[in-house]
């Protein structure tokens, strides 16, 4: 497996709004002074924005519009990454998720359908949802932050983050488990391990200071064996520094994915680091990140399966 791409899938905000069910354990969203339509508005123009910004800089976007059902709205459908993965095999993953809004995104057949469309690969459907027992949840990449060529997998313990579940992946496809807990200041961990850390082909970042010390050290020490290491303190994780995405467009140049609020949030010195690696990239999505909770990397899906050529 290959750690980056230049293909993704992206699912437009058609019922975003704040998801009160994601809410209980997610401290980055937020509540605005906005009418609903209002909403909707912004955080339609910011995903067609940030689509036109990777289709000009020679990525392609797969824009997945998923089947809709009135009497089941999906307000964090934005977020793809959450619910499935692919694979250079041609394997598509489904996970489960922790709540009943974000359960009715997982449309595997439909998506399945859609990427064959577009000339990709589906050789098997791999349902993790029924290695699930009550109350086990493995929210994608949301929860496992992948290195793939030295076949490793991070994850911050959660709610969302099921031990065994996750152990049974690793074991499957054969990964080395970092996995650790997190505290963030308020007490509680963070929810999605996306959020405070990122994998690329050479660099990474993470916010260390968030997981205890008895465990800090050799997860970063892990990454250092490969990677140069941005530490991101907790104020830049909650800019979402730690949720960027390095690809590679068609032409072969690296690109570090990632929100004007991360852009901001980063001091020059590590731009500077990132820079050595990537070309930075930043997309303005502030009502997505306020309201939803997740940015940039959380709205893009790799697409690692074959094209059929």
């Amino acid at each position: 497996m290959q750690q980056t791409t230049s293909v993704l899938v992206m699912v437009p905000p058609v019922d975003f709004a704040f998801n009160t069910q994601t809410g209980a354990d997610n401290g980055f969203q937020h509540q605005l002074s906005l009418s609903h339509q209002q909403v909707q508005q912004q955080a339609m123009a910011e995903f067609e924005q940030m689509v036109s910004t990777l289709n000009d800089a020679g990525l392609e976007i797969l824009v997945f519009h998923q089947p809709q059902n009135p009497h089941k709205p999906m307000p964090d459908a934005v977020f793809p990454n959450n619910w499935f993965t692919t694979r250079d095999d041609g394997t598509l993953s489904l996970y489960p998720m922790a709540t009943q809004n974000r359960q009715w995104e997982v449309q595997g057949q439909a998506l399945s359908q859609f990427l064959q469309l577009k000339g990709y690969t589906t050789r098997a459907i791999e349902d993790i949802r029924t290695q699930a027992q009550e109350g086990e949840y493995l929210e994608g990449t949301g929860v496992m932050v992948f290195d793939h060529p030295r076949k490793r997998i991070y994850a911050a313990r959660s709610k969302r983050c099921h031990g065994r579940l996750l152990a049974h992946y690793a074991k499957t496809y054969d990964y080395q488990l970092y996995d650790f807990d997190t505290q963030l200041s308020s007490g509680e961990p963070v929810y999605h391990t996306n959020v405070m850390m990122s994998v690329g082909e050479g660099v990474a970042v993470i916010c260390d200071e968030v997981i205890p010390t008895q465990q800090r050290g050799a997860i970063v020490a892990a990454l250092k064996q490969h990677h140069d290491v941005v530490h991101l303190s907790e104020a830049q994780l909650s800019q979402f520094c730690g949720n960027i995405l390095q690809v590679r467009n068609r032409d072969g140049e690296s690109l570090m994915l990632m929100s004007q609020s991360a852009y901001d949030g980063f001091t020059d010195a590590q731009k500077a680091i990132l820079s050595q690696h990537s070309k930075l990239l930043p997309c303005a999505v502030p009502t997505i990140e306020q309201i939803g909770g997740g940015s940039v990397r959380c709205m893009l899906a790799e697409v690692f399966l074959p094209y059929n050529t």
